[in-house]
């Protein structure tokens, strides 16, 4: 398991063909607040915690996007902070210990996710690693279903400048890309480029 990224990627490109639907932001912020929607928050939440490879492609849309409407754990939050440096330090016992309490607040965070992962498997704790892989995969469909990233139209859509590196990990796109960017009315879109190879990634700022 320490080829960690190479098995992310391996999970994306798999899962490629898949079905592309249209995110109506709209729809999700309105159905995870509706308690009698099967895409209530907390509905959602319950399966993704204790069942997550059960959950479609529209469900983990619903849990993925549906973060721009619901309370999240911010990078300034102390824990966070505590998380990082424990991580940065390889100090693994404590990267599971501000992993898990920020899991527990924010459980759909790919950064938590991620350190977690990367704390389980050095750590060699397989149901652990398994069970977050499947909750990681979830969100990874999410974003995979979003477009193809081949045009401006069909770009990826991600939440923040950090998932973005995160599906730059799993897309195998380096430093040797050049990106440049361009304003849109909800995100910034982003263009990764290589000789005549262009990914488009939209990060979001959704403002209603």
């Amino acid at each position: 398991m320490k080829y960690i990224f190479l098995l992310f990627s391996f999970i994306f490109s798999i899962s490629a063909t898949g079905q592309k639907l249209k995110i109506d932001f709209k729809s999700i912020e309105k159905n995870l607040k509706d308690s009698k929607s099967p895409y209530n928050y907390e509905k959602l939440i319950f399966k993704f915690k204790g069942l997550p490879k059960s959950l479609d492609t529209i469900e983990a849309q619903h849990l993925y996007y549906g973060r721009n409407f619901e309370d999240v754990v911010s990078p300034e939050n102390e824990d966070f902070k505590n998380l990082t440096e424990a991580f940065k330090s390889k100090d693994w016992e404590n990267s599971i210990k501000y992993g898990k309490i920020l899991y527990y607040k924010d459980p759909t965070n790919l950064d938590v996710l991620l350190i977690l992962l990367r704390s389980y498997d050095t750590i060699q704790d397989v149901n652990n690693f398994v069970y977050h892989l499947s909750q990681f995969r979830v969100l990874a469909d999410a974003i995979r279903s979003s477009g193809d990233g081949k045009t401006e139209k069909t770009a990826y859509n991600v939440n923040s400048v950090g998932d973005e590196y995160i599906l730059l990990n799993m897309l195998n796109i380096g430093l040797d890309y050049t990106r440049s960017s361009k304003a849109m009315k909800d995100g910034m879109l982003d263009i990764w480029e290589k000789e005549d190879n262009k990914v488009y990634i939209k990060v979001l700022y959704l403002d209603y």
